[in-house]
């Protein structure tokens, strides 16, 4: 009898660590093994376009002031800043792709808000407000809509997913990653909630709520 306590607790005991590792790796606790284009013989873009004549291409110059970005570890808390950008250690998943653009010459904060006053039946905004209309995804989504190139939402068309790009969801917002999954799906550099252990993520194969995919261009 005391032996088959023991098989009972010990099999319990596996179970619940498989149960807790499946959870750990489902949420990114646990790192997820990181392929490049190269692995899928995936060319990787980059842009014509350089906005602010540093001589990198605005794809790539994206992509690596994003990680920039990133690398200040900015903690997870919705503020309102005078100065529009958050000028300290806190920052929302806006923040992501605004700084991101921000680096590589295009200054969210003054797009929107020109682009707001100008199309305004096209977003919901009761009162106009430039330092904080930018930082809103309902707002953006509106924006990049109607400013950049649409592309495929379909996160087995991997090909089309490239570094620098941006995917919106129905509350959230980041950047396209050059890294990706086994599968080829691209991960995601993004800031979600103060809990998140790591910025760049595997999370598309996860959600189903994707509402956009763009291309500054």
């Amino acid at each position: 009898m005391k032996k088959k306590i023991i098989v009972i607790t010990l099999i319990s005991f596996l179970i619940l660590s498989f149960i807790m590792i499946y959870f750990l790796y489902r949420f990114n606790y646990i790192p997820h093994k990181m392929y490049s284009n190269e692995d899928f013989n995936i060319k990787t873009y980059t842009s014509n376009i350089d906005k602010d004549n540093d001589g990198m291409d605005d794809q790539t110059d994206i992509l690596n002031n994003v990680r920039n970005y990133i690398a200040t570890s900015p903690k997870y808390k919705s503020k309102y800043y005078t100065s529009g950008y958050p000028d300290d250690e806190y920052g929302v998943c806006t923040d992501v792709v605004a700084f991101g653009l921000k680096g590589a010459g295009y200054d969210l904060m003054e797009l929107v808000n020109e682009d707001i006053k100008n199309n305004r039946n096209k977003y919901n905004v009761d009162t106009i407000d430039k330092n904080i209309d930018f930082r809103r995804v309902k707002n953006l989504k509106v924006y990049f809509e109607n400013n950049a190139i649409s592309l495929s939402t379909d996160i087995y068309d991997i090909k089309n997913w490239q570094g620098g790009d941006i995917v919106i969801f129905k509350n959230h917002i980041g950047i396209v990653s050059n890294n990706r999954n086994k599968n080829g799906v691209t991960f995601i550099i993004h800031h979600a909630n103060p809990y998140q252990k790591y910025y760049e993520e595997d999370i598309l194969e996860t959600r189903d709520d994707i509402t956009g995919h763009y291309r500054i261009s």
